[in-house]
């Protein structure tokens, strides 16, 4: 289980907000109408992480999602989208669920949907993450009013992931789901050594280190692992891009490094080189290594912990499943 105690009480809070609050059918026939007689697609009433009431479809099955962690999600609950959006910092899906999406119709980029390539898919929920734009929100829900914010920006991978298996009716598989990471950690931290690991993003303008709530720091905090005392916040975002002389706030035992884009990975490349980088330990101790930014660096999703959790068993010599 995670070592972060106020996480199981956060979770029990999210439960209870996301609660159904209303089930039935939908929509009126006049008398006489042939209509009458076919039932209305049952509807559910549910709180998106706004806090704001929402009629979804009791069993939706023309999902769309508009970000990485939503698709994720969905995906571990069997669900898969009729639409979704490219991965962050990509112009494709995400590399690590290529092959569960191959033929999905993409919608537009993380969080940026085409208006008009959503309506074509007609879907009846759209999973909207933490989608900011009012006028993109509005516009989505004249396409279909069960439009959910799925996320808060300081929500933990966990708390988004209850969120979405309640907007999608599927509750009870969101929670074997996470049981079932819980047992995989449980297995891998058996067999691991404690270790001390920095997460880092590299920028263009220089490596963000990871705070121990955001998606991959949860994941490396559920394992045991610890974090160099720069890093050690319990938070969910990532620093500022750190300069050259700042490098020792990445100075861990183990340095996990990923990037998003041509640009970073060239920063990081040009860097290498540098005296300041090769006198971190664990440049020194030839324990640098290379992740995926678009799993590492996300707010993350279940298929995506079980990629991070398999990162760190084989970085650091466990054999956890």
């Amino acid at each position: 289980m995670t070592s972060l105690p106020r996480v199981s009480g956060l979770i029990a809070a999210a439960l209870a907000l996301i609660t159904v609050v209303a089930c039935g059918a939908t929509g009126t026939t006049a008398a006489g109408d042939p209509a009458a007689t076919t039932p209305a697609a049952a509807t559910r009433e549910i709180k998106d992480a706004t806090g704001t009431l929402i009629k979804v479809p009791a069993d939706p099955k023309r999902v769309v999602t508009l970000t990485q962690e939503d698709l994720d999600a969905a995906l571990a609950l069997g669900v898969t989208p009729v639409g979704i959006t490219n991965g962050q910092g990509l112009d494709k899906p995400p590399a690590y669920l290529a092959d569960r999406v191959q033929g999905i119709p993409v919608v537009g980029n993380l969080l940026q949907p085409v208006i008009d390539k959503v309506v074509e898919v007609k879907p009846d929920l759209i999973l909207a993450g933490d989608l900011q734009d009012q006028q993109v929100i509005d516009q989505l829900r004249k396409i279909t009013p069960a439009t959910v914010l799925t996320m808060a920006p300081s929500d933990d991978w966990k708390l988004s992931f209850m969120g979405i298996g309640n907007a999608l009716n599927r509750l009870d598989g969101a929670k074997k789901v996470l049981a079932d990471y819980d047992a995989a950690v449980a297995s891998a931290k058996a067999g691991i050594k404690p270790a001390e690991v920095s997460i880092v993003r590299w920028n263009p303008q220089g490596p963000s280190w990871m705070e121990k709530r955001q998606f991959a720091g949860f994941v490396a905090t559920d394992l045991g692992l610890t974090r160099p005392a720069a890093q050690n916040k319990d938070g969910t975002a990532h620093s500022l891009p750190l300069s050259l002389e700042a490098l020792s706030d990445i100075d861990g035992e183990w340095l996990f490094v990923s990037t998003l884009t041509a640009d970073g990975q060239k920063a990081l490349d040009e860097i290498r080189g540098t005296p300041a980088f090769k006198q971190l330990r664990a440049v020194r101790a030839g324990q640098v290594v290379a992740v995926d930014g678009s799993v590492w660096s996300t707010r993350g999703a279940p298929l995506a912990a079980r990629v991070v959790l398999g990162d760190l068993v084989k970085a650091l010599g466990g054999s956890g499943s």
